[in-house]
């Protein structure tokens, strides 16, 4: 497997595990069904709109917080190979 696909591999399925595990903790609390705007008017989303929505934004903010991780996690010379193309 190439490297540029270990680490999306390394990104993805960690923040889709933690996105699920948040889906949980959320939803065992907020009823879709009870949800409202700001402006007090009913939210007109289904239950499985909100569910796969939420979902979603959480998967992308664990995947930013893992590749936020391994770009701080790089050291000198792998940061300056990157800048020069030599993916491995």
């Amino acid at each position: 497997m190439k490297r540029r696909t270990r680490l999306v591999a390394s990104v993805a399925w960690p923040g889709f595990l933690m996105a699920a595990v948040l889906e949980i903790a959320v939803f065992a609390f907020v009823d879709p069904a009870s949800m409202h705007l700001l402006d007090g008017s009913q939210l007109p989303m289904s239950a499985t709109a909100v569910y796969s929505l939420a979902f979603i934004v959480f998967w992308l903010i664990a995947m930013a917080a893992g590749y936020l991780t391994l770009m701080l996690n790089r050291s000198a010379d792998e940061v300056n190979a990157l800048s020069r193309g030599n993916w491995k």
